[in-house]
C-alpha cells in the first residue's frame, strides 16, 4: 500500500515543480553580517532587499498569509438546544454576518483543489493549509526528528518556529535545532503520523543573543514510511528553496503544488558563513481523511459555541463590537477611552445591566488585552468574549445573567492597535516574535506606567508610612505628567480611565507563555534580575492567579510541554512577576499601587498570534477561566461608609489588621476589598471623622460579605469647620480670652 501511494506522488513531483533552480553555493551564502543584530535591518530594509533579490524557488504570497487562509473551514459545532432559542440562533447569524464581504473574498480567494484529479492528472491550482502546529506544540517531540544536534539544548524538539533561548543559554533550553555537523546531508524530519497535505515550509534563524546562525536555502523531502524519500523537483533537478538573510523575520515558501505523505524533511543545502546550521520550523500541511488511522489526533477539542473564530481587522472589530450591541442594547454600552499615537480609538464595550451607569455596591471589573499589538489571542479571546456573554444572556443562562446584572464588566480587546495592524498585515506566521509589540512611537505600553515601587519603598525604608505618606494610591510624579516624559499617549488613557473608574479587579491579557503572574513584577532588591517580591496581599494574589490557571485546560497539566524555557506547570502555572524577570513600571504594580484594583498578566498561549484555525481550540482551553476570573471580584467584603446622616463617604480609607495596604471608597462611599476566606479586624476612618472597627467574615462561597461603617465627626474638624464658616475668626473674642487669662493663672498659681 505504501509503495503504491509513493509511485503516485513520483508524478506530481517530477512534472507539477515549474519554477527555476536557485544557483546557491554551499555554506557560503552571499551575505556577509547577521542583518538582524540588534535589530539594526528593519523590515523595510529587509523588503527593500528581497525586492532586488527575488528567491528564485520561493512562491511567497505577498497578499494572503495563513492566518487568513485556512484550508478548510473551522469546525462549528451546533449550539446546544438547551441554550438556545429561536432568537440566539437568529442572533448567533447575525454575528457570522458582521462582515458578509470578507468572508465572501476568503471563500473565493482560497479553493481546495486536489494535487491529483480522479483522472491522475495535475491540478496546478496553488493551495495553502494552515500551520500543523510546530509553534503551538500540537506536534510533540516525539514527532521532530534530526540527522544529528549539536547538543541536547539544541536538538530536534527546539525546532519549531519562534521558539525563544533563555537569556543565559544552556544545554536545556536554547533557540533552534542545530545540525552537529555543518554539511548538505542533514536534516529536520517531521512525522506527521497521518497522511498529510503538505503545501509549505516558514523557516527562521536561532534565537541567540550570542549567535548568528541561520539557513539561507534548503531542499524539502517527502516519504511514507521514512526509508524511501522523494525530493520535490523542478522537471529533472532537485528544487532548491531560498531561506533566510538574517535569523528572527519569518520565510515562507509555499510548494508550487501539494504533496501528500506522511514525512516531511527539511534538507539545509547553505547557510550563513559565519554561522552554523541552525533553524527553526514550522510546516503547513492538512491531514488526509483516513479514519483507520491509529494516530489521529487524540484529545482534539471542538467547540460547541457558534462564534465568529477569526482574526479582525481594526474595522472589523469595530463592526463586531456594534453587531454585539445591537443583538444586546440593553446590556452594553460602546465607549473609548482615548487614541492610540496614529489616531485610532481605543475602543472598549461595557456589559452590564445598567450600562453606563455606577451603581451603589456594585463591583467594576476589567479584561483589557493588545498593549502588545502583536499578542493577538487575547484581542481575539476578548472578541470571542463578549459574543458568548451576550448571547447567553439572551439564551437564559443564569450564570451568565447573575455575573451580568450583580458586576459591571468592561472589555477592551486591543490597547494598541497601531501594533496589531503591523502585524495583522503580515500575518499570523510572518510577523516573527516582535513586530508590532511597541506602539507606534517605540514604546512598550505594558511596562510604560510610573514606577510607584521605588517611592512606596523608600519611603518605607525613610518609615514615613503612614505618617507622612499612605500605604495605598500613592501618587504618580510630576515628572512622569509632564509633556516630555516618554509616556505613550495610550499609556496615558489608560492611566485616566483607571482613575475614573472604581475598578476591583483587571485582568490583561499577554501572549507567548503559558502561565498567570501577579505582582509585584520589580524586584526590591537593586541590581537583582528575579527574586520573589510579594505584594501586603501576596495570598489574595496567589489565590486569584491560581483561580485562571486551575480552570485552564492546559497551565496545570503537568504533562505539557514547555512553551519556550520555563516549566511553570510546576508552580501551578503560575509565579510572581518579579521571580521570573523583574521590570519596572508595569501596568499590574502601578494599579495595585495607584488605584484599588488588583491586576494580574494572563498569558494565555505559547503561540502569540495562532492561524485562526486553532482559535475554536483556544477558546475552549480559555473560556472557562476567563469567567471563573470575573466571578472572584465577588469574593472578600464590600459595603458602604456613611456619615450618621446617613450620606456615603468619598475618599474613606478602609484597613484590614494585618495588612499593610488599604483601599478607598468611590465617589458614594462604597467599597470592595478582595480577602481570602477567614476572620478579619477592619477599621474605616476618613479626614474629619472618627474611625470605626468591626468584625468581618469571609466564607467560602462566592459573593463578598457586607461590612458597613457608621462614622461622625471629631470634635476638631467640628470646630474646624466653624471656624472657617466665619473665615477662620475665633467667635466670641472676649470669652477666648478671658479662657486664655485663667489658663494662665492656674499655671502660675497667682
Amino acid at each position: 500500500m505504501t509503495r503504491q501511494r509513493l509511485s503516485l506522488l513520483t508524478p506530481l513531483a517530477l512534472l507539477g515543480l515549474l519554477v527555476g533552480l536557485a544557483d546557491l553555493s554551499y555554506g557560503s551564502p552571499g551575505e556577509d553580517e547577521d542583518y538582524y543584530m540588534q535589530e539594526l535591518l528593519t523590515r523595510e530594509q529587509y523588503n527593500q532587499v528581497q525586492m532586488l533579490e527575488k528567491p528564485v524557488a520561493s512562491i511567497p504570497d505577498r497578499h494572503e498569509h495563513p492566518s487568513h487562509n485556512p484550508s478548510k473551514k473551522v469546525p462549528k459545532g451546533k449550539a446546544d438546544s438547551s441554550r438556545q432559542t429561536d432568537k440566539t440562533t437568529a442572533d448567533a447569524k447575525s454575528v457570522k454576518t458582521a462582515n458578509k464581504k470578507a468572508e465572501k473574498n476568503k471563500k473565493s480567494t482560497l479553493k481546495t483543489p486536489n494535487s491529483i484529479s480522479e483522472a491522475g492528472q495535475y491540478n496546478p491550482t496553488k493551495e495553502e493549509c494552515p500551520p500543523m502546529g510546530l509553534e503551538t506544540l500540537k506536534i510533540d517531540d516525539f514527532q521532530l526528528h534530526a540527522s544529528t544536534t549539536k547538543r541536547y539544548g539544541l536538538g530536534a524538539h527546539r525546532g519549531r518556529l519562534n521558539i525563544q533561548a533563555g537569556l543565559y543559554e544552556d544545554d536545556l533550553y536554547d533557540g533552534a535545532w542545530c545540525a552537529g555537523r555543518d554539511d548538505p546531508l542533514q536534516w529536520f524530519e517531521v512525522d506527521a503520523r497521518r497522511l498529510t497535505k503538505f503545501t509549505g515550509v516558514i523557516t527562521q534563524g536561532r534565537s541567540s543573543l550570542w549567535s548568528s546562525d541561520w539557513v539561507t536555502s534548503y531542499k524539502v523531502m517527502v516519504s511514507n514510511d521514512s526509508h524511501t524519500w522523494i525530493t520535490l523537483k523542478n522537471g529533472s533537478k532537485d528544487l532548491i528553496f531560498s531561506a533566510n538573510r538574517e535569523k528572527e523575520i519569518p520565510v515562507r515558501n509555499v510548494f508550487p503544488a501539494p504533496v501528500v505523505a506522511r514525512y516531511i524533511r527539511v534538507n539545509p543545502r547553505s547557510w550563513f558563513h559565519s554561522g552554523s546550521i541552525c533553524m527553526r520550523v514550522e510546516i503547513l500541511g492538512c491531514p488526509m481523511p483516513d479514519p483507520n488511522n491509529y494516530y489521529h489526533r487524540r484529545n482534539e477539542v471542538i467547540t460547541t459555541d457558534d462564534l465568529d473564530f477569526r482574526h479582525h481587522s481594526y474595522k472589523e472589530m469595530r463592526q463586531l463590537m456594534k453587531v454585539v450591541n445591537e443583538m444586546c442594547p440593553n446590556i452594553t454600552r460602546i465607549y473609548n477611552i482615548g487614541k492610540s499615537h496614529s489616531g485610532l480609538k481605543l475602543y472598549a464595550i461595557e456589559i452590564s445591566d445598567n450600562p453606563g451607569e455606577h451603581e451603589v455596591g456594585e463591583p467594576e471589573f476589567r479584561y483589557t488585552a493588545g498593549s502588545h499589538g502583536n499578542e493577538v489571542l487575547g484581542r481575539e479571546l476578548l472578541l470571542l468574549l463578549m459574543q458568548f456573554m451576550c448571547l447567553e444572556y439572551l439564551s437564559g443562562n443564569q450564570r451568565i445573567r447573575h455575573l451580568v446584572e450583580e458586576t459591571r464588566i468592561h472589555l477592551l480587546p486591543s490597547v494598541n492597535p497601531d501594533g496589531y495592524e503591523k502585524a495583522f498585515e503580515v500575518g499570523s506566521e510572518l510577523s516573527g516574535w516582535s513586530l508590532g509589540r511597541w506602539s507606534n512611537d517605540g514604546i512598550d505600553i505594558h511596562h510604560n506606567f510610573a514606577d510607584l515601587n521605588t517611592i512606596l519603598w523608600e519611603a518605607e525604608a525613610k518609615k514615613w508610612i503612614p505618617r507622612k505618606m499612605f500605604n495605598h494610591h500613592v501618587p504618580i510624579p510630576e515628572w512622569y505628567q509632564s509633556r516630555n516624559a516618554s509616556v505613550a499617549v495610550e499609556t496615558r488613557a489608560l492611566i485616566a480611565w483607571m482613575e475614573k473608574m472604581p475598578f476591583v479587579l483587571g485582568g490583561n491579557l499577554q501572549g507567548g507563555e503559558l502561565v498567570v503572574t501577579f505582582p509585584y513584577d520589580k524586584t526590591r532588591s537593586q541590581g537583582v534580575s528575579r527574586e520573589q517580591t510579594p505584594t501586603p496581599d501576596d495570598h489574595v494574589f496567589r489565590w486569584l492567579a491560581f483561580s485562571y490557571a486551575s480552570t485552564h485546560r492546559l497551565m496545570t497539566d503537568a504533562n505539557r510541554r514547555v512553551c519556550h524555557t520555563e516549566d511553570f506547570a510546576k508552580e501551578d502555572g503560575t509565579v510572581n512577576g518579579a521571580s521570573w524577570h523583574t521590570a519596572a513600571g508595569s501596568m499590574n504594580d502601578f494599579s495595585y499601587l495607584h488605584t484599588n484594583c488588583f491586576e494580574l498578566s494572563m498569558y494565555v498561549g505559547c503561540d502569540k498570534f495562532p492561524h485562526e484555525s486553532e482559535l475554536p481550540e483556544e477558546w475552549e482551553n480559555n473560556r472557562e477561566s476567563l469567567l471563573v476570573f470575573m466571578e472572584q471580584v465577588h469574593r472578600g467584603i464590600k459595603g458602604v461608609v456613611r456619615d450618621l446622616q446617613g450620606r456615603g463617604i468619598a475618599n474613606a480609607i478602609v484597613s484590614v489588621e494585618g495588612i499593610g495596604h488599604d483601599v478607598r471608597t468611590a465617589a458614594d462611599g462604597d467599597y470592595w476589598r478582595l480577602l481570602n476566606p477567614g476572620e478579619y479586624r477592619v477599621t474605616a476612618r476618613a479626614e474629619g471623622y472618627s474611625l470605626s472597627s468591626r468584625k468581618c467574615e469571609v466564607g467560602y462561597e462566592i459573593g463578598a460579605t457586607r461590612c458597613d461603617f457608621i462614622i461622625g465627626r471629631t470634635n476638631l474638624s467640628r470646630i474646624k469647620e466653624i471656624m472657617e464658616k466665619f473665615n477662620k475668626q475665633p467667635i466670641r473674642l472676649p470669652v477666648r480670652q478671658l479662657q486664655a487669662r485663667r489658663t494662665r493663672e492656674r499655671r502660675t498659681g497667682t
